[in-house]
């Protein structure tokens, strides 16, 4: 499937564009980044999940690796397809057509566990009445917020490169992504973009600034030191002499006292 090239549009940027796709996105980005180093000096010590499996662990034990794995490959995908040109794929040999395809299969496939996963915790946070009573309000902003995010970011995908004629965001959307992090806003570059994908990238700036007071923080806490650490060795304590009772001490005075 071939995605069809968007050229960006040389129509002037209006107000409510610069609003929307300039002053935001930093706004966001500011908050982002504040929040967290406000949480790091407040709650140093809070930065967890909080988790709930000794209260359920049926439906954690598949919808939290599903959604894990899920999110992991979505935005490995995000990073090549925002973050990365398309003439550098082109450059060590991947054609257009072949990024595309392994990109909507792949991100379709991480996209689906994703929201299976994330299903399967929302659900189990409404149905298990002691963990919908210990959510709190980063939680119930959070979830629904994280959930328009994914859904938003699935049905622009189906809705134009699986079952349309295909979108070249990176035309488009990844420029005006990159444009913000080099200081050279473009703002042009999305406004023509279909509405999904305004809303996704919308919805993913609002989630970046929730995200310092959320326990999405946790994701800083990730124990990637125990993939490097040595291994523990483990020695069996060697049993101590037992010590001779007061009633045997006792009778042994006796003893000598008769004895003597």
């Amino acid at each position: 499937m071939n995605a069809v090239p968007t050229p960006l549009a040389a129509a002037s940027t209006s107000g409510a564009d610069l609003l929307l796709w300039v002053a935001v996105p930093y706004i966001c980005l500011a908050v982002f980044v504040v929040g967290h180093i406000w949480r790091y000096r407040q709650d140093q010590f809070g930065w967890t999940s909080r988790t709930t499996q000794l209260l359920e662990h049926r439906w954690l034990r598949f919808g939290s690796p599903l959604f894990h794995l899920g999110a992991f490959m979505v935005i490995a995908g995000h990073v090549v397809g925002l973050a990365i040109p398309d003439s550098w794929t082109e450059a060590v040999g991947i054609t257009e057509h072949a990024y595309h395809t392994t990109a909507v299969w792949a991100g379709s496939v991480a996209g689906v566990a994703m929201v299976a996963g994330l299903g399967m915790l929302c659900a189990r946070r409404l149905l298990t009445r002691q963990i919908r009573l210990g959510t709190d309000r980063s939680d119930k902003l959070l979830f629904p917020l994280l959930s328009a995010t994914v859904v938003l970011g699935i049905t622009a995908t189906a809705a134009h490169n699986v079952f349309g004629a295909g979108y070249d965001y990176r035309s488009t959307v990844s420029v005006w992504f990159r444009g913000l992090f080099v200081l050279q806003p473009q703002p042009e570059a999305i406004t023509g973009a279909p509405l999904l994908f305004q809303l996704h990238a919308l919805s993913a700036f609002l989630l970046f600034a929730a995200w310092p007071f959320t326990r999405l923080v946790h994701v800083w806490s990730a124990p990637i030191g125990y993939l490097a650490r040595p291994y523990l060795v483990y020695r069996r304590r060697s049993a101590p002499t037992a010590a001779p009772t007061t009633a045997g001490r006792t009778r042994s005075a006796s003893g000598s006292g008769r004895a003597a």
